[in-house]
């Protein structure tokens, strides 16, 4: 094919450039992912049969950027270090929350990580899982009734949870397809 004056580039047939622009629109098109899509309905799980719930640590976030469960329920928690440094998942209120940073401040100056030593009342522990980098961790837990009252799941080691490594639990009522 012949190419103007002065450009070495071949053109393209008419019917070629339209095909294209029509590609480019589709994928253009593509691009808008729309709304979040609802979670879905929850099958609770129970202890013969836990649910399997992720939780993603990557470094400075937690994925996905809530938990969803049912109260009573038993889940089996897959909590998986995405990241390059140590992480916690620390399951409670926020006075677990608050009991965990205190105790992790201890830490500042250490080698990243928890250390034996750091440790909470056990009124104030709720559910501690410490994952290294590349590593998953997995834990079975049952949902207590309280976990919609400000639950959350944070990292305390130091420095993390002001970085925004925190996501809300979020209480769902349970699929009316039990």
């Amino acid at each position: 094919m012949a190419g103007r004056a002065g450009d070495a580039s071949p053109r393209l047939p008419p019917v070629t450039r339209h095909l294209l622009a029509i590609a480019c629109l589709f994928m253009l098109t593509g691009c808008d992912a729309g709304p979040p899509v609802a979670t879905p309905p929850i099958i609770p799980g129970t202890d013969a049969r836990p649910r399997e719930v992720n939780i993603i640590a990557k470094d400075w976030i937690f994925l996905p950027d809530r938990v969803d469960v049912v109260a009573g329920e038993t889940v089996l928690l897959h909590v998986i270090n995405g990241g390059l440094d140590i992480h916690e998942a620390v399951i409670g209120s926020a006075a677990v929350q608050d009991a965990w940073e205190a105790a992790e401040a201890a830490t500042v100056g250490s080698p990243p990580g928890p250390t034996p030593l750091v440790s909470v009342s056990p009124d104030v522990a709720g559910l501690r899982i410490v994952v290294a980098s590349g590593q998953r961790v997995d834990v079975t837990w049952t949902v207590p009734a309280t976990a919609g009252k400000g639950f959350s799941v944070g990292c305390h080691i130091p420095g993390h949870w002001a970085k925004g490594m925190v996501v809300p639990i979020n209480l769902l009522q349970p699929s009316p397809h039990e």
